[in-house]
């Protein structure tokens, strides 16, 4: 057994993060069948305050050997089974900071508590039958959404939406597999069975499998985010174009070209979907070795972004700069970004149009890929925020409204299961004898189980539960 499964004893934990001079509370939870005992070993509540549960208890904490002041505190007690984990939680809410917090942890370690694994606070949820694996996952995506949508979607998993789905494919598939084996055991009293029936079914359930897989893509880009990086000649305006998008003045922005060196970051939220900007130096040919570093690294990070903001000076029109970037990056999902059209007249913007449209480019004619914008007047955002959100609906995801989305370790068990379905389909119209049809209608079963957790193994646990930060 692995360490993530050495799920008996008293764990203890910091529940909370530990930042220096930062946070008024830091909580250490403890969960086991000691919680209570070494809560009553170290706290000490003055009057006649009662030790029930769901109470919260005001008092200080002590070192049980010295009477040694720790903490002055409040304690909050959880009996079994009205817990997180189902067991007897105490948590220690403390002053925050470092030392206090850690002091305490260090006491309910010396007094019968182990420091918790990764997670395991809500692996012994899960095995205790407070949570399925749905719930467990849904729960590390709500502590790290980088969005409100983000957010939302896992709440939406920890209320069961995803849950429920899986478990009602799953009980259709048993109901097929009890009526194939009640024909393999009693052929001789029960009529033949309807293979069309039998087939439309699974044709009904693997079409439910595959609308939920249509809620992949949309799933990995609200957990991971969309990186965009903007590239372009020096002095087009990436930094001020950073810098509108944003509301903030994190680029340099100055009429010499170079002046940004290295890769500035912004963290966006477009749509419910969180975007990491990357305003780039300007990719140039240059003897400074610093300058050359930077554009360098440009080149990398258009390389690596999901999607490339190709900004071009309007005043300057398209020029053999621009062309030599737009070789290097034209592989990449892209939208052209035609900055400083404010100080363009109508007849440079027509040259300007007619430029583009000698690329022959599908990519840039596309009117969802051409995004005229001034940064410096802060024009033209909305449009480009709007273009953004358009590309990502180019892929797979149509389902913006959705309030639940796999993520990749679902996808694969949905996957497998809609294999498993169409080779019972084949073995069906094969005519092949009933028991071949139970092996792969099994496999579909035991896939949509491992969804939920009915059916998991160590190794699928460990790999979900490691992810978690320790306090949780």
């Amino acid at each position: 057994m692995s360490e993530i499964f050495a799920t008996t004893g008293t764990i203890a934990a910091i529940a909370t993060a530990v930042v220096p001079q930062q946070g008024s509370v830091s909580i250490v939870r403890v969960s086991g069948s000691h919680a209570m005992a070494i809560a009553q070993t170290l706290f000490h509540a003055p009057g006649k305050q009662a030790w029930e549960s769901h109470r919260i208890l005001y008092g200080y904490i002590r070192h049980p050997q010295t009477q040694k002041l720790v903490d002055e505190a409040l304690l909050l007690v959880m009996k079994a089974p009205r817990s997180y984990t189902r067991e007897d939680v105490v948590e220690f809410h403390c002053h925050g900071g470092i030392i206090a917090v850690q002091q305490v942890l260090q006491l309910c370690l010396e007094n019968g508590a182990r420091l918790a694994q990764p997670g395991e606070f809500t692996l012994r949820a899960f095995l205790n039958g407070r949570l399925d694996l749905t719930q467990a996952e849904s729960i590390a995506d709500l502590v790290g959404a980088k969005s409100a949508q983000a957010a939302q979607t896992a709440l939406a998993g920890l209320q069961g939406k995803l849950a429920h789905p899986i478990r009602q494919l799953r009980a259709n598939c048993l109901d097929i597999l009890a009526e194939i084996e009640a024909r393999i055991d009693f052929e001789e009293d029960l009529p033949p069975l309807d293979d069309k029936s039998i087939i439309s079914e699974i044709d009904k359930i693997a079409a439910e499998i595959t609308q939920l897989l249509a809620t992949r893509d949309k799933g990995e880009l609200l957990r991971t985010g969309l990186k965009v990086a903007i590239v372009g000649r020096p002095n087009v305006g990436k930094s001020s174009l950073l810098n509108a998008w944003s509301r903030s003045d994190r680029a340099i922005v100055t009429d010499l070209p170079g002046t940004t060196r290295d890769i500035v970051e912004s963290q966006l939220v477009v749509g419910g979907i969180p975007v990491q900007v990357l305003d780039t130096a300007g990719i140039r040919e240059t003897a400074d070795q610093v300058e050359k570093i930077g554009v360098e690294r440009s080149r990398r990070a258009a390389n690596a972004a999901d999607l490339v903001l190709f900004t071009i000076d309007a005043s300057a029109g398209w020029t053999e700069g621009d062309q030599e970037i737009y070789a290097q990056v034209q592989h990449r999902p892209l939208i052209l970004v035609i900055n400083k059209i404010d100080l363009v007249d109508e007849t440079a913007s027509q040259l300007l149009q007619s430029q583009i449209v000698r690329l022959n480019a599908a990519e840039v004619q596309n009117p969802q890929s051409k995004i005229f914008t001034a940064a410096s007047q802060n024009q033209g955002i909305d449009d480009l925020e709007t273009a953004i959100l358009a590309k990502v609906k180019l892929g797979t995801i149509q389902a913006a409204d959705m309030d639940l989305a796999i993520n990749q370790r679902q996808a694969a068990a949905l996957t497998q299961a809609k294999i498993s379905l169409e080779q019972v389909q084949a073995t069906i119209t094969q005519q092949l004898p009933l028991d071949f049809w139970t092996i792969d209608l099994r496999g579909a079963i035991q896939a949509l189980g491992e969804i939920t957790g009915e059916e998991v193994t160590e190794s699928v646990l460990e790999r979900i539960f490691s992810r978690f930060c320790i306090g949780k």
